[in-house]
């Protein structure tokens, strides 16, 4: 009977979120733990790519993550923005992040509206005049690279922030006593190694969420109880639902 989980993600903002609606009509327990932290690259790292944030007309953003390490590095690197830099956001609540750093303009700030960068390329081609620098982790693969030559636009790809294991204390790994734990990226599988080496899985549930995930989960030999996105559920509060109305 799955009584506590650990769900590797920060706790939600929103007191609205279907988590705690699972919470109350379940009778589970909940535990927001993300197992994993975004750290910024120093000046001296960044420098070693080589790259010069003034060649560029134009930014990138695909997560606040982005926003906040870019500003960072500029200003550690005593860059100034000029004014008429242009921002390309995969959301609008992306876009509307930057102005915790400079003042927004409708007219240098773009936005998507599906979170995907392939739905922001089109209005990139829009302005292929630019000349367009992405700020990314340093866990990425080259779809973005390759989105962006096929449409023959110039750009460069740059690491300005890196994801790490957020170690546990001695006393969260002497309390480690769930039922299920939830993962939504293979570096929170990396940081479950980390942290506890000698893990056996036993009657635990591991639920993953995206392909990467659930196939890092088979490639570390644990047993997937649980996968998400499916067709029927798209979230992974739908197929947990589903799961726990279906446990024995």
């Amino acid at each position: 009977m799955i009584k506590k989980i650990l769900v590797s993600q920060p706790r939600p903002t929103s007191e609205k979120s279907p988590y705690f609606d699972i919470a109350r009509e379940f009778g589970v327990e909940l535990i927001f733990r993300p197992f994993i932290k975004v750290e910024g690259l120093t000046a001296k790292e960044f420098r070693q790519q080589k790259v010069n944030i003034l060649n560029y007309t134009a930014i990138v953003f695909t997560s606040r993550h982005a926003i906040d390490n870019f500003f960072k590095l500029s200003k550690d690197l005593r860059v100034t923005i000029p004014e008429d830099m242009k921002y390309f956001c995969v959301t609008e609540t992306i876009a509307l992040y930057i102005q915790k750093y400079v003042q927004y303009r409708k007219r240098k700030v773009f936005f998507g509206t599906t979170g995907k960068i392939a739905d922001l390329v089109p209005l990139m081609v829009k302005h292929k005049t630019e000349k367009f620098l992405l700020p990314m982790s340093d866990v990425h693969n080259n779809d973005v690279a390759e989105l962006l030559d096929a449409k023959k636009l110039e750009h460069k790809e740059c690491v300005m922030y890196r994801t790490v294991s957020d170690d546990f204390t001695p006393e969260e790994v002497e309390q480690f006593d769930y039922d299920m734990l939830m993962f939504f990226s293979p570096a929170g599988l990396n940081a479950l190694t980390k942290n506890f080496p000698n893990f056996k899985q036993g009657d635990i549930k591991i639920a993953a969420f995206g392909p990467a995930t659930a196939k890092e989960v088979a490639d570390r030999g644990l047993r997937l109880d649980l996968k998400a996105p499916t067709p029927e559920f798209p979230s992974m509060t739908g197929a947990l639902k589903d799961f726990l109305k279906h446990q024995k």
